[in-house]
Parts: C-alpha cells; structure tokens; sequence
C-alpha cells in the first residue's frame, strides 16, 4: 500500500507539474502575443508617421511648385501682353497713315470731280 501511495503521490505531483508546465506555456504565448501584438501597433505608429510626414513634404513641394508656375505663368501672361500692345500701337500706326493716305485720295477725287474733272 506505500507504494501506491508513494505511486500516487507521484503521480499527482507529475500531474502538477504538467499543469505548471502547461500554465507557464499559455502565460510565455501570452505573453509573446501581447509583445507582437505591441511590435504591430508600434510599427503602424511609426509608419503612420512617415507616411503624414510623406505627405507633409509633398505638399509643400506641391506648393513651391505652385508657385513657381503661377510666377511663371504671370511673367509669361505680362511679356505676350506687352507684346500685344505694342502690336496694337503698330497696327495703329499703320492704319492712321493708311487713313490718311485714304483720306487724301478721297479728298483728291472729290477736288478733281468739282473742278470738273472726272474721278
């Protein structure tokens, strides 16, 4: 009978330590998970941060960019524009004395038709 109680005891103490083994398991999973699931969060974190950083520089190259063709596009805008006038103060130039050139023929005619001459 000792030796079924010695076996028993035995027993039951193999049997607690099977279930220390197997808790301390669960809690060493546990606890590798909690870590994982620590490193994912911390590494969405970060590259949340570089992404809005990303997108921070972007922007504001987007911007300078912006500007430099506004600038451009306002210098572009003023040359074709000074061009246009200076066109316009040609072509007006040129139409006077043609209207005068024009006018003065007319005027000829008409001198020529009064005195009796024929146009």
């Amino acid at each position: 009978m000792r030796d079924e109680i010695k076996r028993s005891k035995a027993l039951e103490a193999l049997q607690e330590i099977k279930k220390t083994e197997e808790k301390a398991r669960r809690m060493v999973n546990d606890a590798r998970e909690k870590k994982a699931s620590g490193i994912i969060q911390e590494a969405y974190d970060q590259s949340k941060e570089i992404k809005e950083a990303a997108l921070k520089r972007a922007r504001e190259e987007a911007e300078k960019r912006k500007k430099t063709i506004i600038r451009e596009a306002t210098k572009e805008a003023e040359r074709i524009k000074e061009e246009a006038e200076e066109e316009g103060k040609a072509l007006r130039s040129r139409t006077e004395k043609l209207i005068k050139e024009a006018v003065n023929k007319v005027t000829a005619g008409i001198k020529d038709f009064l005195e009796g001459g024929s146009v």
